[in-house]
């Protein structure tokens, strides 16, 4: 295989980006923007000893029934996505076997189900921070996003991922730049003053804009607070930020107009956002996250819970309301800072936190006598350090419930945990950043042992209704032959309700919201008309 030598391929399947992947002559090649199934002519752009790269010329045959029209201009060739040519659901299928693959061939896990990817509902105009770098001229300039792996700057109008107003306060932005003549920053030479947009929207609509700008004063600063306030924001900073680096923000702000701050609500607490805050970037989503931690961590009256990598404190704070106490660790004293502060806003008094690095305060807490009986974790992409897996072991929590944005090392760190004698319980991805390959995924671990001495049991079944037993196919086995004979997944929640409808009893938290004043999803009629007839199959019905 040479490059620029140009194939024939088939796609197989989707890999890690949501590329396509190929074979030819024994060598994996990787397609972006064909879908399994297609069959296109491919140029190679580059090989490499066990695989190569190729570019999609034109397709030929018939496209994929997934294939969709991108609703984004400057897609594909903006970095922000990697999806929209494919529709929702493949997105959420590909995420899924991202997930059963990385745990099953790093992790060693075979016999773990992994259900489909808790998605969104309207998988749009969900960002809640948008940072855009500026380019262009003083007389034309530019607000977009940087095109994948470079600096070459892909101009955007409009971004369907990111909540309003934040378009309308790029577009106004623009104007004041072209208006007073205001130079963009250029990475090369170090000349210019605007180097980045950054747009902060909160549950209301509200937003808090921060110009990093390389010199201290803007010119017309009232003009631009004028039309930034016209635009929809509450608040406006002027980050400095002289270096020359590539990190957006400097260490020195002020105030333009507003408190300077937002605040923002996430599983009914009240969170403070600055500009150079970490809050999760998809409020909605984030509380789906948070609640399947919560529920995976299985919480008792009496417990005490660690959390270590907390951030600012959201996940402490969200489980120190179902416990007698929760004490999180993180590396960044203006997270610390801003956790105790969320804490006092909320007025949660069993949360303390410790600041230090996640490697050095676990296990010296842990050596000094820590017990928790839940231990969190949601470390960064790198994933645990494997001091802390040691400490986490030492400590012999009940439960370990693992948040990642990065499966592969999450799974890679379940696999040494497996050799401790951990076993994964449960999983389940949640799609944090739609239209994207990112998925984030949390797991449930537990180290209960296993005695080899047999133990006799006695019991009775006399006068115990044992209709119940009979016939009685699990969820997994109803699952499975709904997808085998319709294609269709379906959930443990749909299957409880068309259960309860026929008369099976069930357990009543399956037909309650996890939040209050949530809504339940009701089963659509083509999935209910496919579990009652798994439920004949496996004669539980007439």
């Amino acid at each position: 295989m040479r490059k620029n030598e140009e194939l024939t391929l088939t796609c197989e399947r989707l890999g890690a980006e949501l590329e396509g992947v190929c074979r030819a002559e024994n060598q994996v090649v990787f397609v972006p923007g064909l879908l399994p199934g297609e069959t296109a002519r491919v140029r190679i752009v580059k090989v490499e000893k066990r695989y190569a790269f190729g570019r999609l010329i034109a397709l030929e045959g018939e496209p994929s029934p997934e294939r969709r029209a991108p609703d984004c201009p400057a897609y594909p060739r903006c970095g922000g996505c990697t999806g929209r040519h494919m529709s929702y659901a493949a997105t959420l299928a590909a995420k899924r076997r991202q997930v059963e693959d990385c745990l099953r061939r790093i992790g060693g896990v075979g016999e773990i189900e992994v259900p489909p990817v808790l998605g969104m509902a309207e998988p749009g105009a969900y960002r809640n921070k948008t940072a855009l770098p500026a380019g262009g001229t003083a007389d034309s300039p530019q607000l977009g996003f940087f095109a994948p792996r470079s600096h070459a700057l892909i101009p955007i109008e409009r971004c369907p991922n990111a909540l309003p107003p934040a378009d309308a306060i790029g577009q106004a932005f623009r104007r004041w730049m072209r208006e007073h003549h205001v130079e963009p920053y250029r990475e090369e030479s170090g000349a210019g003053l605007i180097r980045h947009l950054v747009v902060r929207v909160n549950r209301r609509g509200e937003a808090l804009v921060c110009v990093v700008a390389a010199k201290e004063k803007l010119p017309a600063e009232e003009a631009l607070a004028e039309l930034l306030r016209r635009a929809g924001a509450v608040t406006a900073v002027v980050n400095h930020n002289p270096r020359r680096t590539n990190v957006i923000l400097g260490r020195d702000s002020r105030v333009l107009f507003g408190p300077g701050v937002l605040e923002d609500e996430l599983c009914g607490l009240r969170f403070e956002v600055s500009a150079g805050a970490f809050f999760q970037v998809n409020p909605v989503q984030t509380e789906v996250l948070y609640r399947t931690a919560l529920d995976f961590a299985g919480l008792r009256p009496e417990d005490t819970v660690c959390d270590v990598y907390c951030g600012a404190g959201t996940i402490t704070l969200n489980m120190a309301r179902h416990c007698a106490g929760a004490v999180g660790i993180e590396v960044v004293p203006q997270a610390i800072e801003n956790a105790r502060a969320n804490a006092a806003r909320n007025g949660i008094r069993n949360a303390e936190f410790v600041c230090g690095a996640a490697e050095d305060e676990l296990p010296r807490m842990v050596a000094a006598g820590l017990r928790p009986d839940v231990i969190v974790v949601d470390p960064p992409r790198k994933g645990l350090e494997e001091a802390v897996i040691r400490a986490i072991d030492a400590a012999a929590p009940r439960r370990l419930v693992y948040v990642s944005c990065n499966v592969a090392t999450q799974s890679r760190d379940i696999a040494l945990l497996r050799t401790l004698g951990w076993h994964l319980d449960q999983v389940q991805p949640v799609d944090m950043f739609c239209w994207t390959s990112g998925v984030e995924t949390v797991v449930q671990l537990s180290k209960g042992e296993i005695s080899s001495k047999p133990v006799r049991v006695e019991f009775s079944l006399e006068g115990l209704d044992t209709s119940c037993l009979l016939n009685d196919a699990t969820y997994q086995q109803i699952k499975a032959y709904v997808l085998e004979h319709t294609g269709l997944h379906v959930s443990t929640l749909y299957i409880a309700q068309v259960k309860a409808k026929h008369g099976i009893i069930e357990r009543a938290c399956y037909n309650k919201a996890k939040s209050e004043g949530g809504r339940v999803p009701k089963c659509p009629p083509e999935k209910e008309k496919a579990i009652e007839e798994a439920l004949r199959h496996f004669q539980m019905i007439p």
